[in-house]
Order: C-alpha cells, then structure tokens, then sequence
C-alpha cells in the first residue's frame, strides 16, 4: 500500500526519495518502510537480487520483486508486483533524467505497468519468504 503513494512521482535517474525515484530508489523507500531492509541501506537492482536470491519464486504475485537484466549477475532494472499481472517501478529514461523537465520529456515516472510487457525478466523474487 505504501509504494502506491508515490504513483506519478518524477523519476530522478539516482533518486532515492519522494522528490524522484529511480527504479532501485523507490524498492529502497518501500523496503525500509516496512522492514525489509535497514534505513541506512541503499540496495541498486543488482544489490537487491544478491540480498534476497534465497527467495526466487517461478513467477510474480502481490509482494514480489521483478528483475530485468540479462542475466542474475546483469541487473539492469527492478520493479515491485502489486498483483500477479502489474507491477510498480519508477522508469522512463535512465541515466539522462536528472530534471523534473527530463522526466517529462521522456515520460519517466512511477507508474504501473503488465510486468511482462518487458521481455528481459531474469527472475521472481518473494522477499518475505521465511
């Protein structure tokens, strides 16, 4: 429920807070929200498969993580599932959106998206798995 406030939020390629996400910043906000991770920490994509790649599930539902990349040890991209269709994840323009003014050129924000409409899923994985 938390990561659904921030639906339309800027993305700020590096951006880790309420003023602009990128794809692992809004997963570090959410995580630390609800006690996944510390506050201190501040996971990239790649960071967070290796934390929880004891959990790989075969396919996304309500409260996974979703990986893109090209492999497990290439990840370029990551999302959080809201349902075991859609996803939430700050995208849009990579490294060349810095700027309120960037983020709308190249329609970069917090959004939900099919997360399959990506065909570069690496893997699943359930967090909260004991």
């Amino acid at each position: 429920k938390y990561a659904w406030k921030f639906i339309g939020t800027f993305y700020s390629w590096g951006g880790d807070d309420p003023s602009g996400f990128d794809c692992s910043g809004i997963c570090n906000e959410v995580s630390q929200a609800v006690g996944l991770t510390e506050r201190s920490t501040d996971y990239t994509g790649q960071g967070f498969y290796n934390k929880f790649s004891d959990k790989i599930v075969k396919k996304g539902y309500k409260g996974c993580l979703v990986f893109y990349g090209k492999d497990t040890n290439n990840i370029t991209h990551i999302e959080m599932c809201i349902d075991d269709v859609h996803s939430i994840g700050a995208s849009g323009g990579g490294s060349k959106v810095i700027t309120k003014e960037d983020a709308i050129k190249y329609n970069a924000f917090v959004k939900i998206r099919p997360f399959n409409s990506r065909k570069d899923i690496v893997a699943f994985v359930d967090p909260f798995l004991k």
